[in-house]
């Protein structure tokens, strides 16, 4: 038989990293922002638009949450995130 606690351990997904939040956050905006705004010929004004207000979303994000940023490990992974979607740009501009 399974444990009760199995089901109460995560409702509404409290136990999620805010770190882990925040770098899906940024893979499904700039995804879709992508796919909406941008073409091999031009990317349009909206989508820097988009992207400066993730931007600023990120910047409240990691000042609220600033204890969880010090790790090293999840400040790693952060930039590791960004780097990776620069090359989610290239790879939907130019293909």
């Amino acid at each position: 038989m399974i444990p009760e606690e199995i089901f109460k351990r995560r409702p509404r997904h409290n136990n999620t990293p805010a770190s882990v939040l925040l770098i899906i956050t940024n893979f499904i905006v700039t995804a879709g922002a992508l796919s909406l705004f941008a073409n091999k010929d031009n990317v349009n004004w909206f989508f820097w638009v988009i992207e400066a207000g993730l931007g600023l979303y990120n910047f409240f994000t990691i000042r609220r949450n600033r204890e969880e940023f010090e790790n090293k490990g999840i400040l790693y992974s952060y930039v590791f995130s960004l780097v990776l979607l620069v090359a989610v740009f290239f790879l939907f501009r130019y293909m």
